[in-house]
């Protein structure tokens, strides 16, 4: 019976190209994925990040999705907020079901961050690349294999492989605006941030070559995101907050955020060479379909998230179970390979 419902999933993919991207609940954790104008605007020199999210993993028919990225910032300076670049690479590999449904692609981002004020910058980006769609319908079971009491693979079911592995060009771009607000004590920063910015993905509309004869095009997707993070006075805690919408086509998706995040170490003010240590939870949903805890622990430069989602849509009656998902992010705030040189004042 899971083979038959994985079938179907691939019959509407295939009929229904206009469905949304594949998508991570960590959304903080895959910035590229998000905006391009993201590449180069983090608080460090550079970063580099894995995710993996195992969908629906008590179904038996496995769907994974992993990413890997990494971006930097370009001539950055250590003593006043100017003007710099940012560049990205991003590659991910999405593959689902018995008919190895895949969807590969490589990119890469080139951003130029302004500053707007003493503490925001304006970032613009652009993104391109090629990606790749391919599926194998020879490990799939169709209804006329179904011998009475179980489908019966001996039984040739007339259906053809007819599917086409096809490379495609992509290009993205977005705008990115963040706000740094900072109170100092003798002890410490307390720290406050303002994110948003908007997004197009698809551009240009590629083409889906899936079956021989039969040309679709990708629908443009278009994102919208703001977050909010900073310290609560007096206290080790502080607050993360998102909201984040999608639209492809004539689907929708909302993402909403909360974490809360204890610090359990303290950074250095003077020096800088340590960092403040944080351990967290969060709770996010996907309005409609799921309810996503997670947890954080964020320590020397190292950022690590794992959260589950409880699907509480119709889906759940399709199968049990939920998706996992994990990332890890590394941030160099020390030796940067391409920070502007100090200049004697």
């Amino acid at each position: 019976m899971k083979k038959i419902v994985t079938a179907a999933l691939v019959i509407c993919v295939l009929h229904s190209v206009s469905a949304q991207d594949f998508h991570f609940a960590q959304s903080d954790q895959t910035p590229l994925l998000i905006n391009p104008a993201a590449a180069g605007v983090f608080d460090g020199w550079e970063r580099i990040g894995i995710n993996h999210r195992s969908q629906w993993i008590n179904t038996g028919t496995k769907f994974n999705t992993t990413s890997i990225a990494a971006d930097a910032n370009l001539w950055k300076s250590t003593r006043r907020n100017s003007a710099h670049a940012g560049v990205g690479v991003l590659f991910y590999n999405d593959i689902g079901g018995d008919s190895k449904f895949g969807n590969q692609m490589g990119s890469l981002t080139i951003s130029g961050i302004l500053p707007a004020g003493k503490s925001s910058t304006i970032s613009a980006g652009i993104q391109g690349g090629f990606g790749q769609r391919k599926a194998d319908l020879s490990g799939v079971s169709f209804m006329n294999q179904w011998d009475g009491t179980e489908f019966n693979e001996s039984i040739i079911s007339g259906e053809q492989n007819v599917l086409t592995s096809f490379i495609y060009m992509d290009a993205s771009a977005g705008l990115y605006y963040v706000y740094r607000g900072r109170k100092s004590s003798f002890a410490r920063n307390s720290d406050f941030k303002l994110k948003l910015g908007v997004s197009g993905y698809h551009l240009n509309s590629p083409k889906m070559k899936f079956i021989n004869g039969s040309v679709d095009r990708l629908n443009r997707k278009y994102v919208a995101h703001v977050s909010v993070s900073g310290d609560i006075p007096g206290s080790r805690f502080a607050m993360d907050g998102s909201v984040l919408q999608f639209i492809q086509g004539g689907h929708y998706e909302t993402l909403l955020g909360a974490r809360v995040r204890y610090r359990f170490e303290d950074g250095t003010k003077i020096t800088g060479m340590n960092q403040n240590a944080y351990a967290g939870f969060g709770l996010q949903m996907r309005v409609k379909d799921a309810i996503i805890p997670s947890l954080l622990l964020d320590w020397g430069g190292f950022k690590f998230v794992l959260s589950y989602d409880v699907t509480i849509s119709k889906l759940r009656r399709a199968y049990s179970g939920g998706s996992l998902e994990f990332s890890m992010v590394y941030v160099n705030k020390h030796h940067a390979l391409f920070k502007t040189r100090k200049r004697r004042m």
